[in-house]
């Protein structure tokens, strides 16, 4: 007998069913396809001043000390930026090692548990993220380095990232809830 990952049932239905959703969350998908949008040219970006500053350090022995810094804003840009539009898919990573030995009525309470916790962690990491940005502005932090970019630039796409995964986790929690209110 074969076990795999495919007789698990590892999909899970998408988010946003049009005849319970509201209306903001007909709204957070086309912000959440503009910002995978950006954010994918972001990391083709990153992934082109990547690969010319190895060009460069090896035809040329020029060095260039903007590159990673501008590499890395864009990269944690895109990562947190696209992770709304990654979990309006269900598509962060998740341990199902125990969803296909659970009732169906208990897995879906599981989840509701899950994203309650995950909309608590992401709420707090919002508000943290803010008065990081906050003080950046503030006192004007810069990087440690020639180049010595604002800090408040990845903060900003770091902290919008949160606030728009939060919006995304708690739109799921109250969607939920929606449902079950619905089928009492």
């Amino acid at each position: 007998m074969a076990h795999c990952l495919d007789s698990v049932g590892t999909e899970f239905e998408a988010v946003s069913k049009k005849e319970d959703t509201a209306g903001f969350e007909r709204f957070m998908a086309p912000v959440n396809h503009v910002v995978t949008a950006i954010s994918s040219i972001g990391l083709v970006i990153a992934s082109f001043v990547l690969t010319y500053s190895v060009a460069s350090r090896y035809f040329f022995h020029f060095s260039t000390d903007w590159q990673d810094e501008f590499s890395v804003f864009l990269i944690v840009g895109a990562v947190f930026m696209s992770a709304a539009a990654v979990q309006a898919r269900r598509g962060h990573v998740a341990i199902e090692a125990i969803s296909a030995l659970m009732p169906p009525r208990a897995n879906r309470v599981r989840l509701f548990l899950v994203d309650i916790a995950t909309l608590a962690f992401c709420v707090y990491f919002s508000w943290k993220s803010w008065i990081l940005l906050h003080e950046a502005i503030v006192e004007g932090y810069r990087t440690g380095s020639t180049w010595q970019p604002p800090l408040w630039i990845p903060y900003s796409l770091m902290t919008c990232g949160m606030v728009l995964l939060s919006i995304q986790v708690a739109l799921q929690v109250a969607t939920q809830i929606y449902r079950w209110s619905k089928s009492a």
